[in-house]
């Protein structure tokens, strides 16, 4: 009786270990094919999104239809639908590359070109890399560059849904600043204006008839030519009045974060 006890017990100890491991077996069967479904799910959001920027720059942003994306990814609309509930998401997606293609090639300038360059030579790479990037995609920007009038629109680059990507942009520019000795309310006041000025150049790219958009690159480093020697004097402890009276305007009419 007691030799049946023994071997009952064995079997269930034998019994509890095989079904502990079908579990592990399963749990890490599971967790090696997440990866996988994950990855794919990434490559079709890639095609979707490759194929309707490809159709934005062919034929237009108000011209395509999430239907046609759709049927030249060789999707349903449902599908499509699921990775990017509309254009306007395609399009915040597109927002996102841009900015992170721009920090990426800074970065890269920065530990090279841009090791010991002074400041209007880190605000000219800013400015002319952002260039680099966009100086292709004038037609689509004309098409979305329209929406900046319009803050409550998803696509408005004053927006909310464009906040991230703003900040990022001005960030920027405050790592170009950031070695400078600037009063405490400049810090502040700079990045926003030179991001303004950044928005006007690309607003001037899209007139722009030029070979290779000679006039804009010369708008851009006559601009922060103008810009650096503002600085200069903006910086005097004589003219804090003045940049005191700015920022206060600006912050009055919520352009600034109080």
């Amino acid at each position: 009786m007691f030799k049946e006890k023994q071997s009952s017990e064995k079997l269930q100890v034998r019994t509890t270990a095989s079904a502990a491991e079908k579990t592990a077996e399963k749990a890490h069967a599971q967790h090696e094919k997440k990866p996988r479904s994950t990855a794919k799910s990434e490559l079709t959001r890639q095609r979707i999104y490759q194929t309707a920027m490809r159709m934005f720059r062919k034929q237009g942003f108000d011209e395509t239809t999430m239907r046609e994306i759709a049927e030249e990814s060789g999707m349903a609309l449902g599908a499509a639908y699921y990775y990017f509930p509309s254009k306007e998401a395609i399009v915040l997606q597109y927002y996102e590359e841009v900015q992170a293609e721009h920090e990426r090639r800074y970065a890269e300038w920065v530990g090279n070109d841009g090791r010991k360059a002074n400041l209007r030579a880190r605000l000219g790479a800013i400015f002319h890399l952002k260039l680099d990037i966009l100086e292709h995609d004038r037609k689509l920007m004309g098409a979305l560059l329209r929406y900046a009038g319009t803050p409550d629109h998803p696509l408005s680059f004053f927006g909310s849904a464009t906040k991230d990507i703003r900040l990022r942009s001005i960030a920027v520019i405050e790592e170009a600043l950031r070695e400078e000795d600037l009063p405490a309310d400049m810090k502040t006041l700079v990045p926003l204006a030179l991001w303004a000025l950044q928005m006007g150049t690309l607003l001037f790219l899209l007139h722009d008839k030029s070979a290779g958009q000679k006039k804009t690159r010369r708008l851009i480093d006559l601009a922060l030519d103008q810009s650096v020697r503002m600085l200069s004097v903006a910086r005097f402890p004589l003219m804090k009045p003045v940049r005191s009276h700015v920022t206060g305007m600006l912050k009055e009419l919520e352009l600034l974060e109080a």
